[in-house]
């Protein structure tokens, strides 16, 4: 059985809605995962200068937004003086404004703020640990982190460093990533495509079949395949499934609550978000997850979002918002 889901409303068809020329791959690997992009090229051979002008903005996005390179814009901000207000690069400040007001629209279920965490339980840039950390190490890097102190003004696009605060963009930079692919894209030329960055997703236009790019929905064994149609439509799908370690004898996901300074353990397996722009999608699919079965899918609903949730064998809730695209 498969279940369909499709966008509520449809784009414009325009004199461009019916492609015709070839659909050519490219991709490669970056914020250590996968990219990949799939484009109905205007003539064969084209694909190479797609692939060099995606790997190109890349590597200004990776500049800005990574925290696993020293001297990228997010590094220096958290290497700099307590005290300092610093003017942000546009993407930067871009998925900060976005990231914090999912913050404080989910009571800081998405923190963009969480790097010391991050750091404390082996899944940044200083590598695994050994142990979980004890109580007291865990109460001085949540005191170091919290989105609020950044203090973020947007008429001058700037951030304060209050001391110690450590960005970590992961619950949102490849969402970003996936919306500036599709726009650079876009402005050249290439309305129809679907992007991917290590498993979100976001799609324009249609394949030469005038059908729209399909996507199946990361899911847990056993559930019912669910197909959505991403006609100028992201998806992002939050999960430990991803990214989890054995540590002290448990198995933890990658996921923090930096309202507890810990690992999640609020059932859920996994949460996915469709929404027009796929940084969005990211961010809220974090705020869901680390919410929990009730408390986040509350929050699905009040905020409109296309979101299933996952505890166990499939997903067993379907928001009113993405029950209504089901076909």
């Amino acid at each position: 059985m498969r279940r369909l889901l499709i966008p509520e409303i449809l784009a414009p068809i325009g004199p461009d809605a019916f492609p015709a020329g070839p659909v050519e791959r490219v991709g490669g690997r970056i914020m250590g995962t996968t990219w990949s992009v799939s484009v109905v090229t205007r003539r064969p051979g084209e694909g190479a200068a797609v692939r060099d002008a995606v790997v190109v903005e890349l590597a200004r996005l990776v500049a800005q937004l990574s925290h696993w390179e020293p001297e990228s814009a997010l590094c220096k901000f958290n290497r700099a003086p307590a005290g300092s207000r610093h003017v942000l690069p546009d993407d930067l400040f871009r998925v900060l404004e976005a990231a914090c007001a999912v913050a404080r629209a989910s009571r800081g279920a998405h923190d963009p703020t969480l790097g010391a965490l991050v750091d404390l339980w082996g899944f940044g840039p200083p590598g695994p640990v050994a142990q979980p950390p004890d109580e007291a190490v865990i109460a001085a890097a949540r005191a170091r982190c919290g989105w609020r102190r950044l203090a973020l003004d947007g008429e001058n696009r700037s951030a304060l460093q209050p001391g110690g605060l450590r960005l970590d963009l992961s619950g949102s930079a490849k969402g970003h990533a996936v919306d500036a692919i599709s726009d650079l894209l876009a402005a050249r030329g290439f309305a129809h495509h679907l992007v991917e960055i290590g498993g979100e997703l976001r799609g324009r236009g249609l394949k030469p079949d005038r059908q729209p790019w399909w996507v199946a929905l990361e899911a847990p064994a056993g559930t019912t395949e669910t197909v959505a149609a991403l006609h100028d439509l992201a998806i992002a799908t939050s999960g430990d499934h991803r990214r989890a370690r054995d540590l002290g004898g448990r198995r933890i996901g990658h996921t923090l609550d930096g309202r507890t300074g810990r690992p999640l353990e609020t059932g859920l397996t996994a949460a996915t978000v469709l929404h027009a722009s796929c940084l969005m999608a990211d961010a809220w699919a974090t705020a869901v997850m680390v919410l929990g079965p009730e408390h986040g899918r509350a929050l699905a609903e009040a905020q409109g979002l296309a979101c299933l949730t996952a505890s166990g064998a499939g997903w067993d809730w379907i928001s009113p918002a993405a029950r209504r695209m089901l076909a």
